[in-house]
């Protein structure tokens, strides 16, 4: 490939090969996925006027089986989204990032964030970017400091400490690590607030960690636009996760996936949009055959409480799955053909070898994801080996058993939580 440097089709290629693909594999071989690439920039130019009337861009659910591109998409899209200024984070789903805990899935979303055209820690940068004069800011402080924000005061009050210290580094990077996600103890905040003489000015208290997460992913969001960003982009890997919970987490993780989709009246974030990529034989497997649909809110709600709420919010994210996910196609002939084409050029590029070419066969119901690999799988061996490459494919089913070992008690264990103790 012409100007393309050798080393970075190194990288696509070695990523393809494993079947992670990276940002270099996305940008040299592109996307095949014109009509949702096309509603995913309609979504993202909907951001500020959703942000203008207090709601949440809704976001976009698609599916796809295994090896159709998903997690390729995923990064185009992201790629997409941090051209157009926006923060973006990539979650994978996953023991350690559990989709029922909003707890977690903040630290993951922390943990990710790339901010656009910038490295290293990505809130660091943001905080590092506001304007403490500026009108943004102002804005950004009085909505924190309005009941409308639905707030702790621990916010208003850490944002107020961050503004007037600028002579205390260590607490000022307190302040940020906690707007990240990690513990802050009241004391240390009071002690902030007394040092610019504004201890009398909130009322701060423990806040449970399981109110304190979503109010968390509203104040970055903000945070994120006073400091001239677009937005906040979450995309979702591996959602098929759920299926393998407990029906009381899948229940719990329904009603989030409403709220990451913008479903959830009561739970919107403005100026935060999503994407979410789940296997197409969820809804027929987990929904129908399993019997979700039917049985997850009558058992949430004998529960009683905020079970109540939430087995509503599950209902509508059940919904989603079965009624607004976007299938990705399979690739047809023209779309290998070109594929081909571009992966035998930046292969190439990669080694110095060129593959010989042939026509492509198209193989009924095969995902691009098996194609890719085959024709790389294959090229190695003649290029190492000199030897001509036989592939035998085995189809890779979805287990959607139910594993106890995805479950911990994160509500009940952090139910008593402070900002930091």
């Amino acid at each position: 490939m012409q100007g393309v440097n050798a080393f970075a089709c190194r990288r696509a290629i070695e990523a393809l090969r494993s079947g992670v693909p990276n940002r270099d594999a996305v940008r040299l071989l592109g996307c095949n996925q014109p009509a949702t690439e096309r509603r995913f920039k309609d979504q993202l130019a909907d951001v500020p006027s959703a942000f203008q009337k207090g709601r949440q861009s809704h976001g976009l659910l698609v599916e796809g089986r295994f090896g159709t591109g998903k997690s390729h998409l995923l990064e185009f899209l992201q790629d997409l989204a941090l051209n157009a200024g926006f923060v973006c984070s990539r979650i994978v789903i996953s023991k350690e990032t559990p989709l029922y805990d909003p707890h977690k899935v903040f630290l993951a979303a922390m943990e990710s964030a790339i901010a656009p055209g910038h490295k290293g820690h990505a809130l660091q940068e943001i905080a590092h970017r506001l304007d403490t004069r500026g009108p943004a800011h102002a804005d950004l402080y009085r909505w924190a400091n309005s009941p409308q924000s639905g707030l702790a005061a621990v916010f208003p009050a850490t944002l107020l400490v961050h503004e007037r210290l600028n002579n205390e580094p260590e607490l000022v990077e307190e302040v940020t690590n906690f707007w990240a996600g990690q513990k802050l103890s009241i004391q240390r905040i009071r002690q902030g607030l007394r040092l610019i003489g504004a201890d009398n000015v909130f009322q701060v208290r423990a806040v449970p960690l399981r109110e304190l997460a979503p109010q968390r992913f509203l104040f970055a969001t903000r945070l994120m636009r006073a400091a001239g960003f677009a937005g906040w982009v979450i995309l979702f890997d591996e959602v098929e996760l759920v299926g393998r919970y407990s029906l009381l987490q899948r229940g719990r993780s329904y009603a989030e996936i409403a709220r990451w989709l913008g479903r959830s009246e009561t739970q919107q974030i403005p100026g935060l949009t999503t994407v979410l990529a789940i296997t197409d034989d969820f809804a027929p497997v987990i929904l129908d055959e399993k019997g979700d649909k039917l049985t997850i809110g009558p058992r949430l709600r004998e529960k009683g409480g905020d079970y109540e709420a939430i087995a509503a919010r599950a209902e509508l994210g059940m919904r989603a799955i079965e009624r607004e996910a976007v299938t990705l196609d399979l690739p047809d002939r023209d779309v290998l053909a070109a594929t081909y084409r571009k992966l035998r050029e930046i292969y190439t590029a990669a080694y110095s070898w060129e593959p010989p070419a042939r026509e492509v066969p198209l193989l009924a119901n095969t995902s691009i994801r098996v194609h890719v690999r085959r024709w790389i799988n294959e090229w190695d061996i003649q290029r190492i080996y000199h030897e001509e490459p036989r592939t035998e494919i085995e189809p890779i089913e979805t287990d959607y058993t139910e594993d106890h070992e995805l479950e911990y008690e994160r509500e009940e264990a952090g139910s008593d939580a402070t900002p930091g103790q």
